[in-house]
């Protein structure tokens, strides 16, 4: 955002990395994943794009990092479609070593027995957390199952929490999947669904300087039509900053209805953007439906006769694959 643009509206500071807004429902997540943490559970946490996941685990992080009785890791590596056991291991070996420069062994039986003996000696719950999880293979989700096995026979406790897409949520629950999904505690984050009118005002009250008050900015009308198209922060922050922007060229405040309107695209909730948000892009679903991506592409802009529409979209929804709006964002 501009600065003149910040000035113009007396923001202090932009509207994204806020801080966290908490919901009642969020609170109630908290509560219900600690305790499974403790136990050393496989725990995927599954959300829409741009809902929070990573706002939320930071805060997970945080709170437990407080608490002072588990040992967090994280994965960092930013391929996670590369990520197999040997890079989460790699991962708790370097966050549970005292040893300066420290490099698991390359062998795999010498790498399992040692990485086993650095969590004996740590004597806490550790929790490997794995952002962007929705990636991962599935061949390496039934080694992470077995990995959290082999850490609970030598006595120890070890959870690993993945994030991701709601594809992984579906991933999990497919048949071919059952071994891992039945061990599986899944938590959908539905972030501030339900709340983005307080989200709104809250937002702005975060940016704005004292003097200031969020109806200087914006009329009611134009929040409440906000918080009925859109209902992710991340929307809700992009959105905003465009309507600001537009309203400083115009040389008018607040921001009207009309004015939020004009800056919402047409095709904010049509059915790829949607898919996309869910973790399904057209390379993905190709290779879900073995078809080709272009065969993909012809179907979500409703290209294909009606007999192989009907036939790809039972596939789909059969795979919980989410083709209608009522289904989530």
């Amino acid at each position: 955002m501009l600065s003149d643009v910040m000035t113009y509206f007396g923001l202090k500071r932009t509207l994204d990395h806020v801080g966290y807004f908490e919901t009642q429902e969020q609170t109630l997540l908290f509560k219900e994943l600690k305790p499974q943490i403790r136990q050393g559970r496989l725990i995927a946490i599954t959300g829409v794009v741009g809902c929070g996941k990573t706002t939320t685990l930071q805060r997970l992080q945080l709170e437990l990092s407080s608490e002072k009785d588990i040992i967090i890791s994280r994965c960092l590596a930013i391929d996670k479609d590369k990520v197999n056991v040997g890079v989460l291991m790699s991962a708790l070996f370097l966050d549970l070593s005292t040893e300066k420069d420290a490099k698991p062994p390359t062998h795999p039986e010498l790498r399992e027995r040692k990485l086993l003996a650095l969590i004996q000696k740590c004597r806490k719950p550790i929790v490997l957390f794995v952002d962007e999880a929705h990636d991962i293979h599935h061949s390496t989700l039934v080694k992470i199952k077995r990995l959290i096995e082999l850490v609970r026979q030598s006595g120890c406790t070890l959870s690993v929490v993945l994030l991701g897409h709601p594809k992984l949520k579906n991933d999990l629950r497919q048949p071919s999947l059952e071994e891992i999904g039945a061990r599986t505690n899944i938590f959908s984050l539905e972030g501030i669904r339900g709340h983005q009118v307080e989200y709104i005002k809250w937002l702005l009250s975060e940016c704005i300087y004292d003097d200031y008050l969020p109806e200087d900015l914006i009329t009611d009308e134009a929040i409440a039509f906000l918080a009925e198209r859109l209902t992710t922060p991340l929307q809700i922050e992009h959105y905003l900053q465009r309507a600001f922007e537009d309203a400083y060229q115009a040389a008018t405040k607040p921001v009207t209805r009309d004015m939020a309107e004009a800056v919402l695209n047409v095709g904010l909730n049509d059915l790829e953007p949607r898919l996309i948000r869910h973790g399904y892009n057209a390379k993905v679903l190709a290779e879900l439906l073995n078809i080709r991506v272009s065969e993909v592409n012809s179907f979500i802009h409703a290209q294909l006769p009606p007999g192989r529409t009907q036939d790809l979209r039972d596939q789909m929804l059969k795979m919980g694959i989410p083709l209608y709006a009522s289904e989530g964002n």
